[in-house]
C-alpha cells in the first residue's frame, strides 16, 4: 500500500491539482474522501482551517496546495515539474500565484459556485456575484492568452507545476455558461487546454473520476463562505 494519502473531496479544484501532479509523476497514492469530515475535529487535526487538500507522506503531513506540490516535486520520484533555471522557476511561481489571486477567486469562488455548486443543492444563484466577477475572469484569460503567444505551455516548451495548477480551475469554469461564452475568444488558451487534456497522465486521472455529484457540505459555503453581495 502507498505511504502517500491525499485528503479532500472529489470535486475540489485544488485537490485535483495535487492528484494530477502525483499521477504525472507516477507516484501511487490513496485518496481519502473528506466530504463527511470537513468540519469535524478529526479533519481540523489535519487542517486547522477545515479546508483541503492535505497530503500525508508517511509520518509527515502538509496542507496548502502550493506547499504540497512543491514538496511532491522535491521529495518524491518522477519527472521534475519545477524548472532548474531561476528565471523559469520565478515565472512558474508567478503563474501559481496568478491562479490563487486572479483565476480561482473569480472563476470558481464567484462564478462556478453560483452557477454549478449552489444550484445543484437547490440554492439560488446570486447574479450580482457572477456579474461582478466576469471582468476579472476575462482579464485573467487575456493575460494567459498573452503568455501563450510564444510557447505551448505557461513556462516555455514543456509543462510545469503551473500548468497543472491552472488546469482544474479552467476546466470547472469551462462548465459554466459564462466560461463557455468566453473561451472561444481566447484560442491560445483553448489550444493549451487541449494539449494539457491530451497528456497521458491527465487522461488517466480523469478516467478515474466519479460522476460530478453535488457537494453536500457546500451548504455551509452558502452561509459562511460566499462573497459579499
Amino acid at each position: 500500500m502507498s505511504d502517500v494519502t491525499v485528503y479532500g473531496f472529489q470535486r475540489s479544484t485544488f485537490v485535483n491539482v495535487v492528484r494530477l501532479v502525483l499521477t504525472e509523476k507516477g507516484v501511487p497514492f490513496r485518496f481519502h474522501d473528506t466530504e463527511d469530515e470537513m468540519y469535524t475535529a478529526e479533519h481540523r487535526a489535519r487542517h486547522p482551517f477545515a479546508r483541503v487538500p492535505v497530503l500525508q507522506h508517511g509520518d509527515f503531513m502538509v496542507y496548502e496546495t502550493s506547499a504540497i506540490i512543491a514538496y511532491i516535486d522535491a521529495a518524491l520520484p518522477g519527472r521534475k515539474l519545477t524548472p532548474e533555471d531561476p528565471r523559469a522557476k520565478a515565472r512558474m511561481d508567478q503563474w501559481i500565484s496568478n491562479l490563487n489571486t486572479y483565476f480561482y477567486p473569480y472563476m470558481i469562488y464567484h462564478v462556478a459556485h453560483e452557477r454549478l455548486v449552489f444550484p445543484e443543492l437547490g440554492i439560488a444563484s446570486v447574479e450580482s456575484i457572477v456579474t461582478r466577477a466576469l471582468p476579472r475572469c476575462e482579464e485573467a484569460l487575456a493575460a494567459m492568452e498573452q503568455e501563450l503567444a510564444d510557447s505551448p505551455f505557461l513556462v516555455g516548451e514543456t509543462y510545469t507545476l503551473a500548468d497543472f495548477c491552472l488546469l482544474p480551475t479552467l476546466f470547472s469554469f469551462g462548465l459554466t455558461p459564462e466560461g463557455k461564452a468566453l473561451y472561444p475568444r481566447f484560442p491560445r488558451v483553448q489550444a493549451w487546454d487541449a494539449r494539457m487534456g491530451a497528456l497521458p497522465s491527465v487522461v488517466r486521472f480523469r478516467s478515474t473520476l466519479p460522476a460530478r455529484d453535488p457537494i453536500p457540505h457546500a451548504r455551509e459555503w452558502a452561509k459562511h463562505h460566499r462573497p459579499p453581495v
